[in-house]
């Protein structure tokens, strides 16, 4: 008879400087995610709006603020709008290969290009070799790093321009972090088009969703997470569809005049 599955040990993280909010306090809880129940004990976090780093599963538990919302797009009734159908035409020669999650060379410099045109003064900035080596390969569950190329060309594979950490979970695909080539003028919108490559993955494996971690109302960095309709947010009585008033920009309160 095999053991029982035993509660994880949650954790909480010392409070930080919160990376998104100005004058706010990051808090998160954790638990380690390691022996032979990691991916049922992932799964069913992930369904609770965790998220996983390595072997560790998170979420923010921060005082006196939720702003941070669990988002995930209903895969098999995506219907990209205008915009985004053009995006697909001019990428559609890109060459997607799943990789089994194992680090390289071009990967780290295309992060570190990644990092010094979009996040220059982001906590991952100081990430060295080994450090993506540890992100990318310390995975104690089903992961797959999803390679991006320009088309191959005299025999030779063509550049890599984006990639993608993914957890395959029992009901979709989880984006743990992509990257990509944010200064090629001939390619926009590709971190749009790795979101929109990942919905075709997770509707041809027959899996409901595809998570994208967290969403922040009124976050211009956190704002391309909810271009993909229709999608769940999770709140107190559990996930459920986003509407459009929630979408509405943020008003600022102008204090009364003394």
């Amino acid at each position: 008879m095999s053991a029982p599955f035993r509660f994880p040990r949650f954790f909480v993280t010392s409070p930080s400087p919160c990376p998104y909010l100005p004058g706010k306090q990051e808090r998160k809880v954790f638990t380690e995610l390691n022996g032979v129940h990691a991916t049922e004990l992932n799964d069913a976090l992930g369904r609770i709006g965790f998220r996983r780093s390595q072997g560790v599963a998170y979420r923010p538990s921060c005082a006196g603020c939720v702003a941070c919302v669990s988002v995930r797009v209903v895969a098999p009734d995506f219907q990209p709008n205008a915009t985004q159908r053009k995006l697909l035409r001019r990428h559609a020669d890109i060459e997607v290969t799943p990789c089994r999650p194992w680090a390289t060379d071009e990967q780290y410099q295309l992060l570190r290009r990644y990092l010094a045109a979009r996040h220059p003064g982001g906590g991952m900035v100081g990430m060295d070799e080994e450090d993506f080596a540890d992100m990318v390969e310390r995975s104690p569950v089903n992961s797959t790093l999803f390679e991006y190329r320009e088309p191959a060309a005299h025999g030779r594979r063509g550049k890599l321009i984006g990639a993608c950490l993914t957890d395959r979970q029992a009901d979709g695909l989880s984006m743990i972090y992509s990257f990509f080539d944010a200064e090629a003028a001939d390619r926009p919108g590709l971190g749009n088009f790795i979101i929109m490559d990942h919905i075709a993955h997770a509707r041809e494996a027959g899996l409901p969703y595809v998570y994208l971690g967290y969403w922040i109302r009124g976050s211009s960095r956190m704002a391309y997470k909810v271009r993909y309709r229709p999608i769940e947010v999770l709140g107190p009585a559990g996930w459920r569809l986003m509407t459009d008033r929630e979408l509405e920009p943020v008003e600022e309160k102008v204090p009364a005049l003394a």
